[in-house]
């Protein structure tokens, strides 16, 4: 706990060097230095800072031993093998709802890439960008499982735990006015927070993004009954598109961030896999090759979409990290603890929402 505590006070206090004017970090390479290439910046860096949740099973948690792993670890750390060429080349910074666009904004992240929903007003006021769409999720509600609870009618009256600094907040209370249903929120900064409050039945209910419910559910501990003592109602309160987010004004950092997620999409439509991807090096298909880095020209050039990354990168990606499917299964699929079907998060050929753009 009292790691977990120190892991958390990290960020507040880099924070309070950018608010008092202090350089959080010695040598000036904190950021892109206001010159909009931060690319180029975190290329000589050579390391990607990331901006995580270390509260969620699945999607972005840290052990005992300060291991990060999830969903959103395994994008943090596809960007890092596109970008440097290895995976491994990644700072992990734990933030909390609150803390996540004043570092992404004070230069103490180059990405985030922890459950954020995309919205109009962060778009539009919080100077961020967001890239393509990583896991469609949608605002949910769990229970323990032995109240009456079938609704959000049923729960007129009740308290309500919901992490504060979120979109969540602002979803609960649309959804209960919209119903004219009286509710007590019960608003706290972290995850970690809430887990006591819920199991000294300081509120009934618990809403957040369904996976992430989903998630802290996986994790409940034995002692309070485990996952059977919890129940997440059938009902999806709102559109909740998550994806990595960077700051605006930096077109070239934007579209790393953005074809990285994209060559996951499309090396799973292409069949391409950790386990195949030196073989399909030698495919003829003019788009494999391309993604892939092996496509020339009959004047013998390389295929460069100017987008400032190496012409292997989708390749290192896949080697490193796998395609979107292999990221998904292994982490949040239907055979990990949080046991999640693909849904929208399918490709578009199967039914789901994810589509890449063409590379060419």
């Amino acid at each position: 706990m009292l790691a977990r505590r120190l892991r958390l006070m990290g960020p507040l206090l880099v924070l309070a060097l950018v608010a008092t004017g202090c350089p959080a970090d010695e040598g000036g390479d904190g950021g892109d230095g206001g010159g909009g290439n931060l690319l180029q910046t975190i290329t000589d860096r050579g390391q990607v800072r990331c901006g995580v949740n270390d509260e969620v099973p699945g999607f972005g948690f840290v052990d005992e031993a300060g291991n990060y792993s999830g969903f959103d670890i395994e994008f943090c750390r596809a960007v890092a093998a596109a970008v440097t060429g290895d995976a491994g080349n990644v700072e992990f910074r734990s933030l909390t709802s609150e803390q996540r666009f004043t570092a992404l904004q004070g230069q103490q992240v180059d990405v985030l890439i922890r459950n954020t929903t995309w919205t109009a007003t962060r778009d539009g006021t919080e100077g961020a960008a967001f890239a393509a769409t990583t896991f469609y999720d949608g605002q949910g509600m769990m229970v323990r499982a032995d109240s009456p609870f079938q609704s959000l009618e049923d729960m007129r009256g009740t308290n309500i735990c919901v992490l504060s600094g979120t979109t969540t907040e602002l979803n609960l209370e649309t959804q209960f006015q919209a119903r004219g249903i009286e509710y007590e929120p019960i608003s706290l900064e972290t995850n970690e927070a809430i887990q006591p409050a819920f199991i000294q039945r300081r509120c009934e209910g618990w809403t957040s993004d369904r996976s992430q419910l989903a998630g802290i559910r996986s994790a409940w501990p034995e002692t309070e009954g485990g996952p059977g003592a919890l129940r997440i109602l059938d009902l999806t309160m709102s559109k909740e598109p998550l994806g990595p987010v960077v700051r605006d004004g930096d077109a070239r950092w934007y579209d790393a961030v953005n074809w990285t997620v994209i060559a996951t999409i499309l090396a799973e439509e292409h069949g391409i896999t950790q386990a195949n991807v030196d073989q399909m090096r030698q495919s003829q298909d003019p788009d494999v090759q391309r993604l892939l880095g092996t496509f020339r020209t009959e004047e013998g050039s390389t295929f460069n979409p100017g987008l400032g990354l190496p012409d292997d990168f989708a390749y290192q990606v896949i080697k490193q990290v796998g395609n979107y499917g292999e990221i998904y299964e292994r982490t949040v699929g239907p055979n990990t603890p949080l046991g999640l079907e693909r849904g929208p998060n399918d490709l578009w050929t199967r039914g789901g929402l994810l589509y890449g753009p063409p590379y060419r």
